[in-house]
């Protein structure tokens, strides 16, 4: 049996296990109410109208709420959105710094020579948000009704056609070099600072034609401003359902589709990586969100970070090989 003085140290044991026990329940308790401590940041470092930042103006005032916390959409366009990366890459990695990319993301590594960030080992990938395909479309002057007589006139008139993009490097630029390289066509390439221009240049009748997304190009569609050739995804887009793909019109190897991320600058503690996750694909579940997505051309995604970081991996070599071939090279 044991003495009174056993049963004490025992006793004492057991109260500092509990009390240990209690400190990492309550701290655990305590990190999660204290994310966020202060406003969140979602930097897109591209202009306004585009994919990532309609993504983000849909998603911040419903994490806002989710978090009871400020959440601002910090557009930085510029160098085919390095310059809005490169700032992210430098933010506190806490979890109250995110930013949301598309497709080019894993292309502008292929074209510039050098960047102030390496697009896998700068960030962590928090969650895939969104899949779309890409539009070919053309300005309705151009006397052609479907990507054959497209391909067609273009062959006739070497040198002679015009596409537009939103700059070097993009991901409108890159699929339509695929293009020129799968059908054997040479359309010159227009770049320019961003998409909005450069839609306006085709709806203007300056280039004839550009290869941009559902979202964007659907308002100039609907107005009978542009003509939607096809669409680059592997089925057709339920914003433009008459409308057939690449791959119906013969050109399977041109099945391309866009994306939108959300990364973390590369350190976040996997704690906050895990509740960003969880708390986003929350809502690209909710209804209301998906209807929205919808109605922009856009396919909710979700899943967890790895799924998203491995396809930037995949994407940074698709990418790298239609760069060499093309022969694009940026300073």
């Amino acid at each position: 049996m044991m003495d009174c003085r056993q049963t004490s140290r025992l006793q004492r044991r057991l109260a500092c296990c509990v009390a240990g026990l209690a400190s990492v329940g309550g701290g655990a308790a305590a990190q999660d109410v204290a994310f966020p401590t202060r406003a969140v940041q979602i930097v897109v470092p591209y202009s306004t109208g585009t994919t990532a930042d309609i993504v983000a103006r849909l998603l911040g005032p419903k994490l806002s709420e989710r978090w009871k916390a400020i959440v601002v959409t910090d557009n930085r366009p510029g160098a085919t959105g390095a310059i809005g990366m490169a700032f992210a890459a430098k933010a506190v990695a806490d979890g109250h710094t995110l930013m949301i990319v598309v497709a080019s993301y894993s292309m502008i590594p292929a074209v510039y020579q050098k960047l102030p960030f390496d697009p896998v080992k700068s960030f962590a990938p928090v969650v895939l948000l969104t899949t779309s395909g890409l539009a070919l479309v053309v300005h309705p002057q151009l006397p052609v009704k479907s990507v054959r007589e497209f391909i067609q006139l273009a062959k006739r008139r070497p040198g002679e056609l015009y596409y537009s993009s939103p700059g070097n490097g993009s991901a409108q630029h890159l699929a339509m070099e695929l293009f020129k390289l799968e059908t054997g066509t040479h359309i010159v390439h227009v770049p320019h600072k961003g998409l909005a221009s450069a839609l306006t240049d085709v709806v203007g009748g300056h280039v004839q034609t550009i290869i941009s997304t559902f979202q964007t190009v659907h308002p100039y569609v609907i107005g009978g401003r542009l003509r939607m050739l096809a669409a680059t995804s592997a089925e057709r887009s339920p914003a433009f359902p008459d409308v057939p793909t690449l791959k119906e019109q013969g050109l399977p190897m041109l099945e391309i589709e866009t994306w939108s991320g959300a990364l973390a600058p590369a350190g976040t503690p996997a704690s906050v990586i895990a509740r960003l996750n969880s708390d986003i694909n929350t809502l690209l579940r909710q209804p209301g969100i998906r209807e929205q997505l919808a109605r922009q051309g856009m396919n909710p995604a979700g899943g967890p970070p790895d799924r998203f970081g491995e396809l930037v991996k995949s994407e940074l070599a698709r990418w790298s090989r239609v760069v060499a071939a093309a022969k694009i090279k940026l300073d």
